[in-house]
């Protein structure tokens, strides 16, 4: 019988729960590590991360460099992969993959609503929380590099907010890297989280006009759906408030290289006839909540922003704050005129907390950490310039996400780091791409192309 800490942890060492066992063309092994929670108290409170080990059947045997994958997110668990679908298949022909659950996240030692209570109050849960950004996420992967490799350097894949890591880990121990690859992920290294959604809604804007371009029928439907939410209160059965802006905030979809499509399909379904009138399907509402629920990854909602902070300025719910200044994305606004609907994309916002069950009991955490301002730094600029680790990064002409001038600028900062531009992908580019992106990637790394 396996027992549980006052963590939600196995507590059994060595954790019984630990296998291998194969999928289709590959063999997995379970990896279970311990690490300090705070890396500057190694002696302090410990978590778990876990993390899945997949090498190639053929090679099972072999001594292959390793190659540590870092999420997008924050507050993703690794990709739960089936095979070797994507950029793994072309990863597998070298390397042994270690997919890694971030802190918090996936199968590590969970932080949500369940189980952050264990800390004590929203201050105890702000404070433990401080510790879930990259520069402790680089540091776990240095404590666990020589229970993996026996001390060798790996590469690391950064998607996204992994790449943010992926720059960190550059800054702060090069030593542990034998290459870096980031994908749609190159952070400005001194913006504040202002700067960042300033460049963003511009961009978002630029996506619904792309849409609605495509699938113009697609302005009237959205403008009734919120019309339809400004004048009803709708609950879905997961219990979360359908708002307008919350209805707005689909448009994170429209990063995604079949998010447009994927919209296209979720709008026009979105009503039924009922004897009292037309109401929201329940085929919609189901879909919608399964696409707004933060159930699965409460640490994206509660950290997002502060990924930026690195200063004594708080972030202070940024995205919200800056989203004033561009009127356009005024729901009531645009609904007493004739202009499209605009979505908004990748943000997190206060009325979340208040719309989402899974969010609510955290609101007042989500508060003290929107105030927090001794955010340390995450980057370090004169260690960058200096860089010897081969290093390449694809960087996404107009990433929904990710900020493209943020991006080059941060690129033209890291010494000997080379570059890929394109406009063929969206943020999922690794995803989308199947081997190409990550076989170019090593490429340009190895100064190969």
């Amino acid at each position: 019988m396996v027992k549980w800490d006052a963590t939600g942890s196995p507590s059994v060492p060595g954790d019984q729960l630990s296998a291998t066992y194969r999928q289709p063309g590959v063999v997995l092994t379970d990896r279970h590590f311990t690490v300090p929670l705070d890396h500057d108290d190694p002696a302090g409170e410990s978590i778990e991360l876990y993390a899945r080990e997949v090498v190639a059947s053929e090679k099972v045997r072999q001594d292959l460099p390793w190659l540590v994958y870092l999420q997008g997110g924050p507050g993703f668990g690794a990709n739960r992969f089936v095979g070797k679908p994507a950029w793994l298949g072309r990863a597998l022909k070298e390397y042994r993959v270690l997919l890694l659950d971030q802190r918090g996240t996936g199968h590590s030692t969970p932080a949500n609503r369940q189980t952050l209570p264990l800390r004590g109050g929203a201050a105890e849960q702000a404070d433990y929380l401080a510790h879930f950004r990259a520069d402790a996420i680089v540091r776990d992967c240095e404590a666990i590099r020589p229970q993996v490799t026996g001390g060798a350097p790996w590469t690391v894949l950064g998607q996204s907010f992994g790449g943010f890591c992926a720059v960190s880990y550059l800054s702060s121990a090069p030593e542990g890297l034998a290459a870096a690859v980031i994908t749609g992920g190159l952070p400005s290294l001194d913006a504040h989280a202002d700067d960042v959604y300033r460049a963003a809604y511009p961009r978002i804007e630029r996506k619904v006009a792309a849409h609605y371009a495509r699938y113009p029928q697609d302005v009237e439907r959205a403008r009734r759906i919120a019309d339809h939410l400004l004048t009803h209160e709708v609950t879905l059965p997961n219990g979360y408030r359908l708002t307008v802006e919350a209805f707005q905030s689909l448009g994170i979809m429209l990063g995604g290289s079949e998010g447009s499509h994927r919209l296209h399909h979720l709008l026009e379904h979105a009503f039924v006839r009922t004897p009292l009138g037309m109401a929201l399907s329940d085929a919609f509402q189901e879909e919608v909540q399964g696409s707004l629920s933060y159930a699965s990854h409460p640490l994206y909602a509660l950290v997002h922003e502060a990924i930026y902070g690195q200063d004594e300025r708080p972030t202070a719910w940024s995205a919200e704050r800056v989203r004033a200044e561009f009127p356009q994305f005024d729901a009531p606004k645009t609904l007493a005129g004739d202009t499209p609907l605009l979505f908004t994309g990748e943000s997190v916002h206060p009325w979340m907390f208040d719309c989402d069950p899974v969010l609510r009991p955290l609101r007042d955490t989500a508060e003290l950490l929107a105030a927090r301002t001794d955010w340390p730094p995450l980057y370090d600029p004169a260690r960058l310039a200096a860089n010897e680790v081969p290093a390449a990064a694809a960087v996404y002409h107009d990433d929904m996400y990710v900020d493209t001038a943020h991006a080059l600028e941060t690129a033209r900062a890291i010494r000997g780091l080379r570059t890929w531009v394109t406009n063929e992908f969206e943020h999922d580019g690794v995803r989308a791409g199947g081997p190409r992106v990550l076989d170019r990637l090593l490429a340009l790394a190895r100064d190969e192309a």
